[in-house]
């Protein structure tokens, strides 16, 4: 018997240490199986990493919603205001430029702004997209960009290819109804190449002279998304572009409010993914770009409608829309580093700022811009990217304004947008000059009269 017990406690004992052993053998197999899968991208890991889902899915989102932003709201938005005869070359302009632009950045102004290469310009590695590696293909690990560390690079492509888009499509503004359609198409190619891709990298690029993200930086501005880089440089290159075109022939109200509503409201949206979306992850800047957005554009629409209703007696479509795009325009370049106090101030300096740029500048000066791009986005992105160096909270960006001490942070908003402003505006009238002369600028004079839909497209909208 006691025999038996001393067999069946050894065989107990066996099993006991067999099970240990296999338990054992399966934990390490795991540990080692970890330790060969590939590291999540992100800080200093950029090669053969697995991008975050979460940040990943919010640009995807954010990528639909800015180019949701050009068509078809900036089309609906900019073919509500003009003459009916035009409207189908206005809305023409904003698909054009989508597609035109899209190939150019993709052959070209993405690996000139986005890659690292010189301080005032990027280098040429990525040209036509290659080296880029397939996500599908490789089973989802890739090399990102090192500006959006935890997102494929393809997606950080579709990104800022969106507001490469956005940019030139909002110059239509100031020359619509009496530019030519293959001037049109001339200047913008030419604009994006010479005037957009190096402004982004000197901001937003790795090595950038204005970049607040390169420690080698001339002066370090900050631009959340696109004050300078967008706003004031579209709205200068919309300038010259009126200056050198010249006046309508004649001019008529806005035919039809209600497209224009449409279109600004399908910015209002879009602008999440424009904002929100530049934090480049999912995260707490993310949601505070969201709300002061939200809160800015809120303030400056009403404020405009006060302003408006006050000075004309009446309120209007127009009016109220044009305000909500000026303060969307103004937190752009401020709707990451700044707070909810910051956004009410940006907010009514925009509704009134832009309201006096849309009025009494024009009035002054006498320029012809015809949909107000100086007005909303030069000034608007001016008086942002001013209103950052002051309000920047450093909770929130990393970055104090003057409000926090940091009075030396106002002044190189200063130098942002100064420099900006006058590198546009001589390569702005240097391209338009030789377009003029090789290609002429403005439709005739028949055609102004006639309708640039009919005559240059042969369509006329009912």
């Amino acid at each position: 018997m006691q025999v038996g017990m001393t067999a069946r406690q050894r065989l107990v004992t066996l099993m006991t240490l067999l099970l240990g052993i296999a338990l054992l053998w399966l934990a390490f197999d795991a540990a080692a199986l970890a330790d060969d899968g590939p590291p999540a991208c992100g800080g200093k890991i950029l090669e053969k990493c697995t991008p975050n889902s979460g940040d990943t899915a919010w640009m995807l989102t954010s990528v639909a919603l800015v180019l949701m932003m050009t068509i078809p709201g900036l089309g609906l938005f900019y073919g509500g205001m003009v003459r009916k005869k035009n409207v189908g070359d206005t809305v023409m302009t904003s698909f054009a430029v989508t597609c035109l632009v899209t190939i150019i950045f993709a052959v070209l102004t993405y690996s000139m702004a986005f890659r690292a290469g010189s301080p005032f310009i990027g280098g040429l590695d990525r040209m036509f997209l290659k080296d880029i590696l397939s996500d599908i293909g490789h089973g989802g690990i890739g090399n990102p960009n090192p500006l959006a560390a935890t997102i494929p690079e393809s997606v950080y492509i579709c990104f800022q290819m969106t507001f490469a888009i956005i940019t030139p499509a909002l110059i239509a503004g100031a020359f619509a109804e009496r530019m030519k359609f293959s001037a049109m198409l001339w200047f913008i190619g030419l604009w994006a190449i010479f005037v957009y891709a190096p402004i982004a990298h000197w901001v937003w690029g790795p090595d950038g002279i204005f970049s607040a993200g390169n420690d080698a930086a001339w002066v370090k501005v900050l631009d959340f998304a696109g004050g300078t880089v967008v706003h004031i440089n579209a709205g200068v290159a919309g300038l010259m572009c009126a200056i050198m075109l010249g006046k309508r022939a004649d001019t008529g109200p806005a035919h039809n409010v209600v497209l224009t509503f449409i279109g600004a409201a399908l910015l209002w949206v879009g602008w999440f993914g424009f904002n929100a979306g530049s934090a480049v992850t999912a995260g707490m800047q993310a949601g505070m770009a969201m709300l002061v957005t939200q809160i800015a554009t809120a303030v400056a629409a009403f404020t405009w409608m006060l302003v408006e209703w006050a000075l004309k007696g009446k309120p209007t479509v127009v009016g109220i829309c044009s305000g909500a795009v000026a303060g969307l325009v103004a937190i752009t370049p401020a709707s990451g580093f700044v707070g909810p106090v910051g956004a009410f101030a940006i907010g009514i300096a925009a509704g009134v700022v832009c309201y006096w740029g849309c009025t009494g500048l024009k009035r002054m000066f006498s320029y012809d811009d015809a949909l107000d791009c100086f007005g909303v986005h030069a000034l608007g992105g001016i008086v942002g990217a001013l209103l950052t160096g002051i309000f920047a909270v450093e909770q929130y960006g990393g970055t104090a304004g003057a409000l926090e001490g940091n009075v030396g942070q106002f002044f190189n908003q200063c130098v942002g947008v100064a420099t900006v402003f006058i590198y546009d505006a001589v390569v702005s009238l240097i391209i338009l000059a030789v377009i003029k002369m090789f290609v002429g600028l403005r439709v005739s004079r028949d055609t102004e009269r006639e309708g640039l839909d009919l005559v240059l497209h042969g369509e006329i909208v009912q």
